[in-house]
């Protein structure tokens, strides 16, 4: 059965956008969600462009700052401040990756924690590890949503994750664990992968490598989560006879990627609403 995260991304902006027309008319509500684009990345300008195109289709305001390659950590640390100060922007978001010579850490844990719509901060972040409310890194998030929405029970499952990065690998194994899940982190230095694989009930690849994971080292009956977007829309595991191994995928496209959106409007909204209570 797929997973199909377009399906679901449509159904949550459908109910978001009903819920800020609401907002609206009861409310002077009138947020937005600021992004930062440092540079002229073309992935990063593309996703910036879709995060734009969801944020207006739910009615919610946009703002981009555009920022030179050239400039320095402290410049966008100033910028972030300005950001923060400002009582019309409820969510943050600094389009990542940025130019190596930033420091992109210190970046993100100068926005503010309930602004930190993308859950990159490290408080939010710390508060995710240990089970708190919180905002979480929007992939992740999107992951949990979507399993959530099929009613898949994911208590006693035993999950491999394939990928340790801040915001993918590690996030969800720790999302997972909090759901009961039994949680085994790999990535490319792993040099048992394969008989790992086997035993595993769940398998959530977000290694950014095209076609590495093959459904002959999967069990069957294996629920897979392909978070890999790689060039040609291929992910990270290779689908050649999925339909007979899994009895969950998403695709790619159309899986993971509109739900990593999705989950940035959820906390987008979330944000504004907390922000109209502190009025």
């Amino acid at each position: 059965m797929i997973l199909n995260g377009k399906e679901l991304s449509n159904i949550i902006k459908n109910d978001l956008k009903k819920e800020v027309s609401h907002l609206k008319t009861v409310y002077s509500f009138n947020y937005k969600l600021a992004t930062i684009l440092v540079g002229d990345n073309l992935s990063s300008k593309t996703y910036v462009k879709m995060k734009e195109k969801a944020c207006r289709e739910i009615g919610l305001d946009f703002t981009l700052v555009n920022m030179s390659e050239n400039s320095t950590t402290e410049e966008v640390l100033k910028t972030i401040d300005e950001l923060n100060k400002n009582k019309e922007v409820c969510g943050i978001l600094l389009q990542h990756p940025v130019p190596k010579h930033i420091d992109e850490t210190k970046c993100f844990n100068a926005i503010l924690e309930e602004k930190d719509v993308d859950g990159v901060n490290t408080n939010n972040l710390g508060k995710l590890f240990i089970n708190l409310p919180c905002f979480a890194p929007a992939t992740p998030l999107g992951i949990m949503l979507l399993l959530e929405h099929y009613s898949i029970d994911l208590e006693g499952k035993r999950a491999v994750v394939v990928g340790r990065s801040q915001i993918l690998g590690k996030p969800v194994a720790s999302m997972l664990l909090n759901k009961n899940a039994t949680v085994t982190v790999t990535h490319s230095k792993t040099t048992n992968l394969p008989e790992l694989l086997k035993t595993a009930d769940i398998v959530v690849a977000c290694l950014g490598k095209p076609h590495f994971i093959k459904t002959n080292s999967l069990k069957k009956g294996v629920i897979i989560i392909d978070a890999g977007y790689n060039e040609g829309n291929i992910g990270d595991v290779d689908i050649e006879n999925i339909n007979e191994i899994a009895s969950y995928y998403t695709p790619v496209p159309g899986g993971v990627g509109p739900m990593t959106i999705a989950a940035l409007l959820v906390q987008t909204v979330k944000a504004a609403k907390t922000m109209l209570l502190k009025k």
